[in-house]
Protein backbone atom coordinates (compact mmCIF):
# COMPACT_ATOMS: atom_id res chain seq x y z
CA UNK A 1 0.00 0.00 0.00
CA UNK A 2 0.99 3.64 -0.80
CA UNK A 3 2.59 5.39 2.65
CA UNK A 4 0.23 8.38 3.66
CA UNK A 5 1.23 11.82 1.85
CA UNK A 6 2.75 9.74 -0.45
CA UNK A 7 0.55 11.24 -3.45
CA UNK A 8 0.99 14.82 -2.08
CA UNK A 9 4.93 14.77 -2.02
CA UNK A 10 4.63 12.83 -5.77
CA UNK A 11 2.61 15.96 -6.32
CA UNK A 12 4.86 18.82 -5.06
CA UNK A 13 7.84 16.90 -6.57
CA UNK A 14 6.33 17.23 -10.29
CA UNK A 15 5.20 20.43 -9.17
CA UNK A 16 9.18 21.69 -8.11
CA UNK A 17 10.23 20.15 -11.22
CA UNK A 18 8.29 21.72 -13.62
CA UNK A 19 9.23 24.99 -12.11
CA UNK A 20 12.87 23.89 -12.71
CA UNK A 21 12.35 22.61 -16.32
CA UNK A 22 10.36 25.98 -17.92
CA UNK A 23 13.61 27.66 -15.89
CA UNK A 24 16.10 26.03 -18.26
CA UNK A 25 14.08 24.66 -20.98
CA UNK A 26 11.06 26.89 -21.50
CA UNK A 27 7.48 26.27 -21.12
CA UNK A 28 7.55 25.43 -25.16
CA UNK A 29 9.85 22.99 -25.42
CA UNK A 30 9.76 21.17 -21.84
CA UNK A 31 7.60 17.85 -21.88
CA UNK A 32 5.92 15.43 -19.49
CA UNK A 33 8.62 12.98 -19.84
CA UNK A 34 10.96 15.08 -19.03
CA UNK A 35 9.40 16.67 -15.94
CA UNK A 36 8.37 13.29 -14.90
CA UNK A 37 12.13 12.45 -15.24
CA UNK A 38 13.59 14.95 -13.12
CA UNK A 39 10.73 14.48 -10.16
CA UNK A 40 11.72 10.85 -10.45
CA UNK A 41 8.43 9.07 -11.26
CA UNK A 42 7.03 7.57 -14.60
CA UNK A 43 5.28 9.23 -17.29
CA UNK A 44 2.12 7.32 -16.68
CA UNK A 45 1.80 8.90 -12.95
CA UNK A 46 2.41 13.10 -14.60
CA UNK A 47 -0.48 11.90 -16.56
CA UNK A 48 -2.67 10.34 -13.98
CA UNK A 49 -2.40 12.95 -11.50
CA UNK A 50 -2.32 16.31 -14.04
CA UNK A 51 -3.69 15.11 -17.14
CA UNK A 52 -2.08 17.58 -19.32
CA UNK A 53 1.09 19.45 -19.15
CA UNK A 54 -1.60 22.66 -19.43
CA UNK A 55 -3.42 21.13 -16.25
CA UNK A 56 0.38 20.75 -14.57
CA UNK A 57 1.12 24.34 -15.12
CA UNK A 58 -2.21 25.49 -14.06
CA UNK A 59 -1.69 23.39 -10.59
CA UNK A 60 1.81 24.31 -10.39
CA UNK A 61 0.36 28.42 -10.61
CA UNK A 62 -2.02 27.98 -7.65
CA UNK A 63 0.75 26.14 -5.89
CA UNK A 64 2.60 29.07 -6.47
CA UNK A 65 -0.18 31.59 -6.00
CA UNK A 66 -0.78 29.94 -2.80
CA UNK A 67 2.71 30.29 -1.75
CA UNK A 68 2.71 33.50 -2.40
CA UNK A 69 -0.75 34.63 -0.73
CA UNK A 70 0.95 32.89 1.98
CA UNK A 71 4.06 35.27 2.10
CA UNK A 72 2.27 38.24 1.68
CA UNK A 73 -0.38 37.26 4.96
CA UNK A 74 3.18 36.76 7.07
CA UNK A 75 4.15 40.17 6.04
CA UNK A 76 0.91 41.77 7.03
CA UNK A 77 0.97 40.62 10.39
CA UNK A 78 3.73 42.70 11.27
CA UNK A 79 2.06 45.76 9.69
CA UNK A 80 0.15 48.22 11.66
CA UNK A 81 -0.95 51.39 9.82
CA UNK A 82 -2.23 51.50 5.90
CA UNK A 83 1.39 52.40 4.76
CA UNK A 84 3.32 49.58 6.58
CA UNK A 85 0.13 47.43 5.14
CA UNK A 86 1.26 48.84 1.85
CA UNK A 87 5.02 48.14 2.41
CA UNK A 88 3.45 44.36 3.70
CA UNK A 89 1.93 43.64 0.73
CA UNK A 90 5.18 44.92 -2.09
CA UNK A 91 7.48 43.01 -0.16
CA UNK A 92 5.48 40.26 0.02
CA UNK A 93 5.16 40.16 -3.61
CA UNK A 94 8.91 40.04 -3.86
CA UNK A 95 8.90 36.98 -0.93
CA UNK A 96 12.58 35.17 -1.17
CA UNK A 97 11.26 32.11 -2.30
CA UNK A 98 9.38 33.47 -4.81
CA UNK A 99 11.26 35.93 -6.09
CA UNK A 100 13.71 33.50 -7.62
CA UNK A 101 15.17 32.52 -11.12
CA UNK A 102 13.30 29.58 -12.04
CA UNK A 103 9.95 30.57 -10.17
CA UNK A 104 9.90 34.25 -12.17
CA UNK A 105 10.20 31.96 -15.30
CA UNK A 106 7.14 29.74 -14.52
CA UNK A 107 5.54 33.15 -13.67
CA UNK A 108 6.29 34.32 -17.08
CA UNK A 109 5.15 30.89 -18.45
CA UNK A 110 2.13 31.07 -16.70
CA UNK A 111 1.36 35.25 -18.55
CA UNK A 112 1.94 34.10 -21.48
CA UNK A 113 -0.24 30.81 -21.33
CA UNK A 114 -2.86 32.53 -19.65
CA UNK A 115 -3.77 34.61 -22.91
CA UNK A 116 -4.87 31.43 -24.58
CA UNK A 117 -5.99 28.67 -21.68
CA UNK A 118 -9.03 29.36 -19.57
CA UNK A 119 -8.36 28.33 -16.53
CA UNK A 120 -4.65 29.96 -16.05
CA UNK A 121 -6.84 33.29 -17.39
CA UNK A 122 -9.28 32.91 -14.07
CA UNK A 123 -6.30 32.50 -11.80
CA UNK A 124 -4.38 35.24 -13.17
CA UNK A 125 -7.45 37.77 -12.62
CA UNK A 126 -8.17 36.09 -9.59
CA UNK A 127 -4.69 37.16 -8.42
CA UNK A 128 -4.77 40.61 -10.24
CA UNK A 129 -8.42 41.85 -8.44
CA UNK A 130 -6.72 40.62 -5.07
CA UNK A 131 -4.07 42.78 -5.59
CA UNK A 132 -5.75 45.95 -6.64
CA UNK A 133 -8.00 45.49 -4.15
CA UNK A 134 -5.88 44.99 -1.10
CA UNK A 135 -3.98 48.04 -2.54
CA UNK A 136 -6.98 50.10 -3.06
CA UNK A 137 -8.03 49.32 0.31
CA UNK A 138 -5.29 50.90 2.07
CA UNK A 139 -4.31 53.70 -0.32
CA UNK A 140 -7.72 55.03 0.70
CA UNK A 141 -6.22 56.21 3.79
CA UNK A 142 -4.40 59.15 1.45
CA UNK A 143 -6.92 59.59 -1.23
CA UNK A 144 -10.13 59.15 -2.44
CA UNK A 145 -11.82 55.69 -3.65
CA UNK A 146 -10.73 56.67 -7.80
CA UNK A 147 -7.51 57.86 -7.09
CA UNK A 148 -6.24 54.89 -4.79
CA UNK A 149 -8.25 52.63 -7.23
CA UNK A 150 -5.76 54.57 -10.10
CA UNK A 151 -2.65 54.26 -7.67
CA UNK A 152 -3.14 50.78 -7.07
CA UNK A 153 -3.52 49.56 -10.67
CA UNK A 154 -0.28 51.52 -11.07
CA UNK A 155 1.59 49.39 -8.27
CA UNK A 156 0.79 46.31 -9.69
CA UNK A 157 1.92 47.29 -12.82
CA UNK A 158 5.27 48.00 -11.29
CA UNK A 159 5.11 44.89 -9.49
CA UNK A 160 4.28 42.79 -12.35
CA UNK A 161 6.74 44.49 -14.76
CA UNK A 162 9.52 44.60 -12.36
CA UNK A 163 9.18 40.20 -12.47
CA UNK A 164 8.97 40.70 -16.50
CA UNK A 165 12.00 43.07 -16.46
CA UNK A 166 13.53 40.43 -14.33
CA UNK A 167 12.84 37.34 -16.40
CA UNK A 168 14.39 38.99 -19.45
CA UNK A 169 18.01 39.57 -17.34
CA UNK A 170 20.81 37.08 -16.00
CA UNK A 171 21.83 36.93 -12.81
CA UNK A 172 20.44 37.30 -9.20
CA UNK A 173 17.19 38.80 -8.66
CA UNK A 174 18.16 41.78 -6.52
CA UNK A 175 15.05 41.90 -4.04
CA UNK A 176 15.97 45.46 -1.91
CA UNK A 177 16.49 47.23 -5.55
CA UNK A 178 12.95 45.92 -6.94
CA UNK A 179 10.84 46.51 -3.89
CA UNK A 180 12.59 50.21 -3.88
CA UNK A 181 11.68 50.99 -7.06
CA UNK A 182 7.73 50.26 -6.22
CA UNK A 183 8.25 51.65 -2.63
CA UNK A 184 9.42 54.89 -4.58
CA UNK A 185 6.68 54.87 -7.34
CA UNK A 186 4.08 54.48 -4.15
CA UNK A 187 5.68 57.22 -2.04
CA UNK A 188 5.72 59.61 -4.81
CA UNK A 189 2.02 59.74 -5.44
CA UNK A 190 1.12 59.60 -1.86
CA UNK A 191 3.55 62.63 -1.70
CA UNK A 192 2.02 64.41 -4.46
CA UNK A 193 -1.55 63.75 -3.21
CA UNK A 194 -1.16 64.76 -0.05
CA UNK A 195 0.98 67.99 -0.84
CA UNK A 196 -2.73 68.50 -2.92
CA UNK A 197 -4.28 68.60 -0.32
CA UNK A 198 -2.26 70.89 1.74
CA UNK A 199 -2.55 73.06 -1.12
CA UNK A 200 -6.41 73.48 -0.51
Amino acid sequence: MPKVGMEAERRRSLIDATVDAIHERGYSDVTMAQIAKRAGVSGGLVHHYFGSKDQLLAATMRHLLTELGRAIRESLEKAETPRERISAIIAGNFAVDQFQPAVIAAWLAFYVQSRTTDSNSRLLNIYAARLASNLTHNLRAFMPQDEARRIAEGTASMIDGVWIRQALRDGKPNRSAAIALVEDYVETQIAVHLGRITKN
